[in-house]
Order: structure tokens, then sequence, then C-alpha cells
């Protein structure tokens, strides 16, 4: 789905800018998000807003897609390059993690994390541990 992975790869552009009003125009009004820097998820375009910004205030998180591999049940794979910076630029995380999207009427609904077989959304993750 050519579609599909457009609209991934401009949210990641958007999030990478910080440019949260372009990325929210791309998901749907109950969108859930994990909270990969706190652990458990938000739902709404505002709760996300909330999130990145203090996210943002804590961290420099830099995501980048380096393959996207549409599943049979309609979800997109992501593998993304994932560097978390503090905000002095001190590396805190740099690795490859999957990102897995749930898209219903061209909007992102749904996004999870699979760092690992044993990931949760109930913790954050490992990227983000403060050294």
């Amino acid at each position: 789905m050519a579609n599909t992975q457009t609209l991934i790869a401009e949210a990641y552009s958007a999030f990478n800018l910080r440019d949260i009003d372009r990325a929210l125009a791309l998901m749907s009004e109950n969108v859930s998000w994990p909270k990969a820097s706190e652990g458990g998820r938000v739902i709404g375009k505002e709760e996300i807003r909330a999130y990145w910004t203090r996210q943002w205030q804590e961290f420099d998180p830099y995501v980048e897609p380096l393959e996207m591999i549409d599943q049979e049940d309609g979800r997109t794979a992501v593998k993304v390059h994932q560097l978390v910076k503090s905000l002095g630029g001190e590396v805190l995380s740099e690795s490859e993690v999957w990102h897995v999207y749930t898209i219903a009427n061209r909007l992102i609904e749904r996004m999870d994390l699979k760092e690992s077989e044993t990931s949760s959304d109930l913790t954050p993750s490992t990227a983000f541990s403060r050294h």
C-alpha cells in the first residue's frame, strides 16, 4: 500500500521536525499511541500532544524508517533506526526497533512498539532509560 507507507513516512518526518500539528493531522481523533519514554498509552490527539511535549522537554529523539512491510492482517510494520539523545547531546540509545501501525480511513489509528518478544506498553522503552 503505497498510500499507507507515504502516510507513515510523513508522520515520521513531522515528528522529527517537531511539527506536532502536521503529525496529528495524519491521525484519527481516538488514535492510540504508546508512551515509549514513560510507559503506558495515550488516547487521542491532545494526549499525544501533551506526551510529546513532555518527552521533548527531556529527550531529543530522532526516528528514521528503514523498511516498511505491509502485513497480512492489514497492519504495517516499520523497522526504524531510533536515536535518543539527552538535551545536552549525549547519546542515550541508538537501536533498531519495530513500530506496527494500524491505519483506518487513511489515518493512523494505532501504533505499537515491538522491541522484543517480551516488550510491553506498560513500561518505558529501554531506549529512554535515564543514565
